[in-house]
């Protein structure tokens, strides 16, 4: 039996493509560019509010990232203020959480978002402690896919890469959990598709999040 599920933020727990194409737009808007679909935006996000609005600005023809520093700044800046807007959890999560905790398996969230925000988005929707772990990007710590986010959870849980799920949508997740040892599951409800999350080698890929609790 597992003991603990590490869980990816957005596009797994959380329904935030709105506030991210929201404060994305406004932070390139200056320059002449955008506004984006939510789909471009889908795969934009994944490796951090950095590459977000990198890739954005590239999509926008400016090749060069010339605009990069002044629309990064203003990126964080309205993610600070918004990242809440239009933010929900996917249906079945709440009720997935419920039941893991019910079974005394310990959650924890990794995410790409900053640090601050990710705990701001996490405590909104489910509560001030109500998850055991909170990790979001941090200044001076590696990304994923980088597996050391995985190692620093599993370090204070006091448990082994063996012990866990790891649950997220997107190729960056995948290549995250294979990298740490652990089970990977991709989530389809998320950002992305089947055919990435198989050929990134999810171990498995689940159609919602109930489905998750056959892997426990």
């Amino acid at each position: 039996m597992k003991q603990a599920v590490i869980f990816d933020l957005d596009g797994t727990l959380s329904d935030s493509i709105a506030s991210i194409k929201y404060c994305g737009d406004r932070a390139i808007a200056p320059f002449g560019y955008g506004p984006f679909p939510e789909s471009d935006y889908k795969y934009f996000i994944g490796d951090g509010a950095a590459n977000l609005v990198r890739r954005a600005l590239t999509a926008s023809g400016d090749a060069e990232l010339v605009h990069f520093d002044e629309a990064f700044e203003l990126y964080k800046k309205y993610f600070a203020e918004d990242c809440m807007y239009q933010v929900r959890p996917y249906d079945g999560i709440p009720e997935l959480l419920e039941a893991l905790k019910e079974r005394g398996i310990r959650i924890a969230v990794l995410s790409n978002k900053p640090h601050d925000q990710a705990v701001d988005v996490v405590e909104s929707l489910f509560g001030k402690g109500y998850f055991d772990v909170i990790q979001g990007q941090r200044e001076g710590v590696p990304i994923k896919p980088d597996p050391g986010g995985v190692f620093a959870i599993l370090e204070e849980f006091s448990l082994t890469a063996e012990d866990i799920l790891y649950l997220g949508d997107t190729a960056t997740d995948m290549k995250t959990g294979k990298s740490a040892g652990a089970f990977t599951l991709g989530a389809l409800w998320g950002f992305r598709d089947r055919r990435e999350l198989e050929e990134s080698h999810a171990d498995a890929v689940i159609g919602s999040p109930p489905e998750l609790l056959e892997y426990i």
